[in-house]
């Protein structure tokens, strides 16, 4: 499962609440998108309705009705499967593959990928921080990347 957003805080008194979503996939809180909560073994959450609140949403879920409902549901985050897109590039399909330079010298494997304002930066094992704008190519077990000399001394 993958983190895909929060539940903020309630909105009203019906049950519903203010959602940021740390995706940029809108569908994750389309009607009828079932959401995973964390706690609760996962509870699912069905969207109800979703309307776009500046750069949140305020989204209705099945089964919360009034504000107590909305307040037990605030301040946690959702879950959801990933995706099947084959022409996106997902960050959990980066993690362990490795990474190869211009050069062809391998410099590490990806353990994580760290948000950054500019650029999302790939978290080597040696290490290293790449930013994933670098990235010029993938394979099934690695990643090339294009970088400025120094970058890895």
């Amino acid at each position: 499962m993958l983190l895909v957003g929060r539940v903020d805080k309630p909105h009203g008194l019906r049950g519903e609440v203010v959602v940021s979503l740390v995706t940029n996939r809108d569908e994750r809180v389309a009607p009828g998108t079932v959401l995973a909560l964390d706690g609760d073994g996962g509870r699912p959450l069905t969207v109800l309705t979703s309307t776009p609140f500046g750069r949140r949403w305020i989204v209705t879920f099945d089964g919360v009705f009034d504000r107590n409902g909305s307040e037990d549901i605030s301040h946690r985050d959702l879950y959801a499967e990933p995706l099947e897109d084959p022409e996106a590039l997902w960050v959990h399909e980066l993690v362990g593959r490795e990474v190869v330079d211009q050069h062809g010298t391998v410099r590490g494997t990806v353990t994580s990928v760290e948000a950054n304002p500019a650029s999302d930066l790939l978290v080597l094992d040696s290490g290293a921080l790449v930013p994933l704008t670098f990235l010029t190519a993938t394979t099934e077990h690695s990643v090339t990347v294009d970088v400025p000399e120094g970058l890895f001394d």
